[in-house]
Formats: C-alpha cells, sequence, structure tokens
C-alpha cells in the first residue's frame, strides 16, 4: 500500500529545506519502501517481513525499522516468540529478517528503542543499525515512498 504524502509530511519536507536538509528527491526514492514493525504478535511482524520480501523480488528497495516490541527481533538474544517456527512453512520472524539483511534489506532499531532498554547497540544482530529521526523523517516525507506499518 502506499500512503500519498499527507499534510503534515509536506510540512516536514518544507521544514528541512528551510533549515538547509533536504528531503530525497522523487528519482532518488524511486522504488524506495520503508516497513515498520511495533507489533509484539509473532505472526504479524512474519508476514510484515514476508510482504516487504515480496515487495523486494517485484523491484522495491526496501528498509525496514523496528520500534517498540519489534525491535526485540533486532536482537542477538532475542525472545522465543521472534525464533519460534511458523507455519506454513517453518520460518520464524527472526530468521526472515537475516535473510532479508543478507540480501542487502538495511534494518534500524527506532531511535528510542535502545536509550529506554538496559542494554545497549552491542546487544543487537551485526548489522542492525540506530535510525536518525531526521534521517528517518525525510524518507517518509519523500514523493513516491511506500510504507507498511505494523
Amino acid at each position: 500500500m502506499t500512503f500519498r504524502r499527507s499534510i503534515i509530511a509536506m510540512l516536514f519536507a518544507a521544514g528541512l529545506s528551510a533549515c538547509g536538509g533536504a528531503a530525497p528527491t522523487a528519482a532518488e526514492n524511486e522504488d524506495a519502501m520503508l516497513t515498520i514493525i511495533t507489533s509484539p504478535d509473532p505472526e504479524t511482524q512474519l508476514m510484515a517481513l514476508v510482504l516487504t520480501r515480496s515487495a523486494m523480488e517485484a523491484g522495491e528497495r526496501p528498509h525496514i525499522l523496528l520500534c517498540s516490541a519489534g525491535g526485540d527481533l533486532a536482537l542477538a538474544d532475542a525472545p522465543a516468540s521472534a525464533t519460534a517456527p511458523l507455519q506454513p512453512k517453518g520460518a520464524s520472524p527472526q530468521g526472515l529478517l537475516k535473510t532479508l539483511m543478507a540480501d542487502g534489506v538495511g534494518v534500524d532499531v527506532c531511535a528510542i528503542y535502545l536509550p529506554n532498554r538496559p542494554f545497549g547497540e552491542e546487544a543487537l544482530l551485526d548489522g542492525v543499525g540506530v535510525a536518525k529521526p531526521d534521517e528517518m523523517g525525510a524518507r517518509i516525507a519523500a514523493p513516491g515512498e511506500t510504507i507498511l506499518s505494523f
């Protein structure tokens, strides 16, 4: 599903321009997609990642943002709900996340995820970053960005 830029997104983009920053242009953002996962439910998490992979196979360039309980998918010592296989194919949410990362998909936890936990970046899987709000905001405000939120 593609969300059209809202008034807030347009105001944000205008604010970036006024502050010297710039949101990506339509050409830079062509076929770009952001999947945001906040749900604690492993079926929802896995389906979000399945759809992200399907969109990637159809030509999208996805990036994944993990927030709140979704951030737990990025932990090296993830909860059992993130690593337990689900039917029909026996995939786990974290297993598919790792596969997407191996295929070049960028993954970040929300900027406020780690400050609200008793651990730091060392607890994250190798290759998982910490989102910068200004960069994520520019991505969200960019023309043509497809956003999936679960």
